[in-house]
């Protein structure tokens, strides 16, 4: 077993240097990622980056697997809170996805890396599906019957999702000139609007 230094084992130690190299990458992004400059930043010697990453595009895609399951987490915790009202309760998940981005400015900067950086997509497609599941889901609790049936549920769920994160960034990068709560507007119209969908798709294969 590893001693431990200061009543902090090593394994424990190695926790919080790996969070530190995590947490300086977040602080750094928009510079570009270095080893070098990550280390510097975090105040930790280039052996200790490779304590835990190959490279920085390892390290990135770390971060994002991070901040990815930060917030799903969230929608999940909302999901499983239910309100009686449905407007209600797809507004807080929006709130929700949202606000874990904006509370925190450096998350932005690792979604808009997510979007374009090619060795990202597969941590996006399932974060994105990961969502997707969980909105329908909702959607079969709340609607019942009234909800769409396999497959299109799925697929709204998954075009809302995917469709809703290239929105996001747009609007991340001053793409779209709208405020933060008339984008929230429109995606919880957008989910809703969604349960309309069996009457649009009647009579189709």
């Amino acid at each position: 077993m590893a001693r431990g230094y200061g009543g902090v084992s090593a394994e424990q130690r190695r926790s919080e240097r790996r969070t530190a190299l995590l947490e300086a990458a977040m602080d750094v992004l928009p510079d570009g990622l270095t080893v070098r400059g990550v280390c510097g930043h975090a105040k930790l010697n280039d052996r200790y980056f490779y304590e835990h990453f190959r490279d920085c595009a390892e390290l990135l895609k770390a971060l994002a697997e991070r901040e990815g399951a930060g917030a799903v987490a969230v929608v999940m915790d909302v999901a499983a809170t239910p309100v009686p009202d449905m407007r209600a309760q797809v507004r807080r998940m929006v709130e929700a996805a949202i606000g874990f981005v904006c509370d925190d400015p450096r998350r932005g900067r690792v979604w808009l890396a997510v979007q374009v950086t090619e060795s990202l997509y597969p941590m996006r497609y399932q974060m994105i599906r990961r969502l997707a599941d969980i909105m329908a889901a909702h959607a079969y609790e709340r609607l019942g019957e009234r909800a769409p049936a396999e497959p299109d549920t799925t697929m709204a769920a998954f075009t809302l999702v995917s469709g809703g994160f290239d929105l996001f960034c747009s609007w991340l990068r001053g793409d779209l000139d709208v405020s933060r709560a008339r984008l929230t507007d429109f995606l919880v119209a957008m989910i809703l609007a969604t349960a309309d969908l069996t009457d649009a798709l009647t009579g189709s294969d």
